[in-house]
């Protein structure tokens, strides 16, 4: 059975039950590394990512080492827009998508977008990810700067070329206007809602992919939203 995230809020007593070992929808993928990655540059650094449903795409990377925040949030449309409700309409140009910040010392941007094209999501999929549909639902990266476009260029053209998705990717790749941080209750979603059934049939296999596949750089501990709000 699919749960869809709208059953999550119609159905809330069953976010209380435990639905045994989840099924990822979407199963991981083994990609290789990017052949051409970022310099390390100075400071953190930041990219928007979006794949789908934020919530998972968030949770995995908020497991990730040398990942100094990832928020939940939109891009791609107007700020007037950037609202939830307005954004599920499919028509605002936004995506749902993941602010993450990182520190180019610990963790390369090349070694962001292996994990986003390996276990976040699928990228061969249009406008669509898993059981959510529509274009704020689809695959994209929003690049800050002409370094991390290239990289990404790069690495969609490698892993198109070696076939290891067995279609091609779809991957927007634009530059980033503006990213709105989405509402309070979306923050942290996966973390503190473990045993909704949206989270535990979509989501959980995502994170436990990401810390089968990228153990070295696996964080048991997730940095959370409402941490760093909290210490601010």
């Amino acid at each position: 059975m699919v749960f869809t995230r709208t059953s999550v809020f119609l159905l809330p007593v069953l976010g209380a039950l435990w639905l045994g070992p989840a099924q990822a929808a979407e199963p991981a993928t083994v990609i290789p590394a990017p052949a051409v990655d970022a310099s390390n540059g100075d400071g953190p650094q930041t990219v928007v990512l979006a794949g789908g449903c934020f919530w998972g795409v968030q949770g995995v990377f908020q497991h990730t080492k040398g990942v100094v925040q990832a928020v939940s949030g939109y891009s791609g449309g107007s700020k007037d827009t950037a609202v939830y409700e307005t954004v599920s309409g499919g028509r605002t140009g936004h995506a749902e998508s993941v602010e993450i910040k990182f520190d180019p010392r610990q963790i390369s941007y090349g070694k962001i977008l292996q994990i986003y094209f390996s276990v976040a999501h699928d990228p061969t999929q249009l406008n669509r990810q898993g059981p959510d549909t529509g274009t704020q639902y689809r695959s994209a990266i929003f690049y800050t700067n002409a370094e991390q476009q290239h990289v990404a260029e790069a690495y969609v053209d490698q892993l198109n070329k070696a076939g290891v998705f067995g279609r091609p990717i779809v991957t927007q790749i634009a530059p980033l206007a503006a990213f709105y941080p989405a509402e309070a209750y979306h923050q942290d979603y996966a973390t503190l809602h473990p045993h909704q059934p949206y989270i535990a049939y979509n989501d959980l296999p995502k994170i436990e992919n990401m810390k089968r596949l990228f153990a070295d750089i696996y964080r048991e501990k997730p940095v959370l939203v409402a941490a760093a709000n909290a210490s601010n």
